[in-house]
């Protein structure tokens, strides 16, 4: 069954509150969506104008001129700046062989407010949940700022490094987060060799507090992608391989890791308008598919499932 109509069906069925909950996301949705377009036009718009959404428009693209113009990965985070609406679907295999559908996966809006930095509001993800004595609900709320301190595009080098700080707060229900508030620095290098990008990010947890009973993650995430072509059609189709690791110090998992390789296809980025010549505006939209693949013992779930819309503007 699609994941939209079966999360369509949960909400008709569910806790009142959880539906008033979602209803008030799905408007916040709608309203962002509805102040796209002014983002939308091309470089080539913005030349003669002097608006507010104008000046913004010209650094955001003097900005990611700057960079590498690579597509983003499904799992591992980009050290690119993107400005963007972005919501994953996640369907995850549990080792009873029950099914559990993360709907959002922590995606959401992502802004370039400065030449070097970017920030990332993320929307409390919703969970059902198939296995018994388990309950659907909301998970954390969690942001990023993305500093940028080095980018080279394709021209110049080709390769950027950003420092990342994430944070989450335990907003969840029905145990569907975590118990205390955790921030999340990370180092990403991403460097190209002609059509082939490759990323590694490099990160660990900090609890705010019970540091005892969450314990340490570290996250190590490598990313290959290849541009089938330079032009044409075949210019929007990344095939890639990613290696996503946890390994777990402190905590119920002390000394345990849990390894995935994520194979998957990325289509994007395609332009959804052009100004008078023919030229891509910078509304567009991205899709992205792949699979996680457990490769060691340890692991909660396996074989998930990623779906991955973004809306770049």
């Amino acid at each position: 069954m699609d994941g939209s109509v079966l999360f369509s069906r949960r909400l008709l069925i569910g806790k009142s509150s959880g539906t008033v909950e979602v209803r008030r996301l799905l408007d916040v949705a709608a309203v962002l969506v509805f102040l796209a377009p002014p983002f939308a036009c091309g470089q080539a718009s913005f030349q003669h104008s002097s608006t507010l959404v104008a000046r913004y428009q010209r650094q955001v693209i003097a900005t990611q001129t700057q960079q590498p113009h690579w597509v983003t990965p499904l799992v591992t985070v980009t050290p690119r700046l993107e400005q963007e609406f972005r919501t994953d679907f996640v369907r995850q295999s549990v080792a009873s062989s029950h099914r559990n559908w993360n709907y959002g996966n922590s995606k959401g809006l992502e802004l370039i407010p400065e030449r070097h930095t970017e920030v990332i509001f993320n929307a409390p993800p919703f969970f059902s949940r198939e296995a018994p004595h388990s309950e659907d609900g909301f998970g954390d709320v969690s942001f990023l700022l993305k500093e940028r301190f080095f980018a080279r595009n394709e021209e110049h080098g080709n390769a950027i490094v950003t420092a990342f700080l994430g944070a989450s707060i335990p907003t969840g229900k029905n145990g569907n987060g975590s118990c205390c508030a955790v921030v999340t620095p990370t180092l990403a290098i991403g460097k190209g060799f002609g059509l082939l990008a490759l990323t590694l990010t490099v990160g660990g947890s900090l609890p705010v507090s019970n540091v005892q009973g969450l314990g340490h993650t570290i996250a190590l995430n490598n990313a290959a992608q290849y541009r089938l072509a330079s032009g044409g059609a075949l210019k929007f189709l990344w095939p890639e391989i990613e290696i996503n690791a946890s390994i777990y110090r402190g905590g119920a998992n002390d000394g345990k890791e849990t390894v995935f390789a994520t194979p998957g296809f990325v289509v994007g980025r395609i332009p959804l308008t052009h100004d008078e010549n023919g030229r891509p505006g910078r509304l567009g939209v991205t899709f992205g598919v792949g699979e996680q693949i457990a490769l060691t013992q340890f692991h909660a779930t396996n074989h998930n499932l990623i779906f991955s819309a973004r809306m770049p503007f």
